[in-house]
């Protein structure tokens, strides 16, 4: 491990080797995700058609360490252990006794966390002869991540991009076509829950719903073909622990004990990936959870907890989440990897039994939090990321107020260089307060 007074970087040979599940540790017993045709408990079986085997154990297990396969770890070698870093900057121009530090995810690659689960997906399906991979993304960084990790397997994917993000975020289209991604606005004419969509309202912007759905169809109607989901289910989250597990020893090697954890949400990947290692012990020691979701698709604050579909057509099974409603339809706001319209049934129970706070905030203050960030700091985060530290300057300006030395740890989960018409939006005018 080194420190040179702002930057935590653990040794190679110290990266994690085990991924954390916290279905061992949750409060109660997950509910079961129903078949949509049958309204049942799903079984192993109902899963095989779009996942690998290996895959469907990890969803369904109740081990609370899985070793990380070698191979896979020889990818993360690229750029784990990411930093955690003390943002000091910030802190002075905040004026805060607060000391804030983050973990930065956007050193992989694709530049952002969503390869720690890309990667293992696609060595899974691999392992088991698959050839190609379907899947949607919002923003673009899940797709990159994908297309990257695909690439590395000598695999094929398939991208169904949410419409207005294929249109708002060009060059994240480039770099997964780049990666030799297949790349397809959603909804489209490519699939029969497309059309259907299309023939409905012609000028669908399309959400992650819709995207789903085109990519499961795809998946299911082909030989070779599994479907990919970068976020909400359990092994998917379960990849991303490595984030938090990092830093837990990136805390402890400097004698840090956190009193605020804060991270962004939209299906939960990296905000679980950042904060379920801390979840069982985090009443004990005093940690408060905070995740941050757009005001535009308010799942958490807004939502229900109750089991609904998550794809917009109704080809998934049933998961108990929280949820604005399979066919909600967000507002086109930048952040598009935070506009699901419902939530990771493990991160939905914790927030149901008070373990994690949610929050939601609204676009322009969270690109205001960006700017004072990226000038701080120097890095431009992504849109997604904004979120987190509009609530991370909140946290402490109340420090502030209050003259509490408190410790504010967030995850910086991806950057921003591939959204700069977003800021463009923001700093001449363009930008919605949605």
């Amino acid at each position: 491990m080194s420190f040179d007074g702002r930057k935590i970087i653990l040794d190679p040979e110290e990266m994690p080797e085990k991924w954390y599940n916290i279905l061992p540790d949750l409060p109660k017993p997950l509910p079961p995700p129903l078949h949509p045709a049958t309204n049942e408990p799903v079984k192993p079986s109902d899963l095989e058609p779009i996942f690998p085997k290996e895959l469907i154990k990890q969803e369904m297990s109740d081990k609370r360490w899985i070793r990380i396969p070698e191979e896979v770890l020889d990818v993360y070698r690229l750029w784990r252990p990411s930093p955690l870093i003390r943002a000091k900057k910030l802190e002075e121009a905040l004026k805060t006794p607060a000391r804030i530090y983050y973990k930065y995810e956007g050193v992989s690659p694709p530049g952002s966390h969503k390869p720690n689960t890309a990667v293992a997906q696609a060595y899974y399906n691999m392992k088991e002869g698959v050839e190609r991979l379907t899947t949607e993304t919002g923003a673009g960084q899940w797709g990159s991540a994908l297309s990257f990790a695909t690439r590395l397997f000598n695999m094929k994917c398939t991208v169904y991009m949410v419409k207005v993000s294929y249109h708002q975020k060009p060059y994240r289209r480039v770099l997964m076509e780049t990666w030799g991604g297949e790349v397809i606005p959603s909804p489209s004419n490519r699939t029969e829950s497309g059309k259907r969509i299309l023939e409905e309202d012609p000028d669908n912007h399309g959400s992650l719903g819709i995207a789903i759905s085109e990519a499961v169809e795809d998946a299911v109607k082909h030989e070779n073909t599994n479907y990919s989901l970068g976020s909400v289910l359990n092994h998917v989250l379960l990849h991303q622990t490595i984030i938090g597990l990092e830093v837990k020893k990136q805390l402890e090697s400097i004698d840090e004990k956190p009193d605020v954890l804060v991270g962004c949400v939209g299906g939960g990947s990296n905000f679980a990936g950042f904060c379920y290692p801390f979840v069982k012990d985090a009443e004990k020691e005093g940690v408060r959870i905070v995740a941050v979701e757009p005001a535009a698709c308010p799942t958490f604050t807004s939502g229900e907890y109750r089991y609904d579909y998550g794809d917009t057509v109704g080809l998934t099974p049933l998961l108990m989440m929280y949820t604005l409603g399979h066919d909600f339809m967000p507002p086109p706001i930048h952040a598009g990897g935070l506009r699901y319209h419902g939530d990771a049934p493990t991160m939905s129970m914790l927030v149901e039994e008070g373990i994690i706070e949610a929050i939601a905030v609204k676009q322009i203050p969270t690109f205001e939090a960006g700017i004072l960030f990226a000038r701080s700091e120097g890095i431009v985060p992504a849109p997604e990321s904004n979120h987190a530290i509009k609530a991370v300057i909140d946290e402490a300006l109340k420090a502030k107020e209050e003259g509490e030395e408190k410790v504010i740890v967030f995850n910086l989960s991806g950057h921003g260089y591939l959204d700069l018409a977003a800021y463009d939006d923001f700093l001449y005018g363009r930008l919605k307060n949605t």
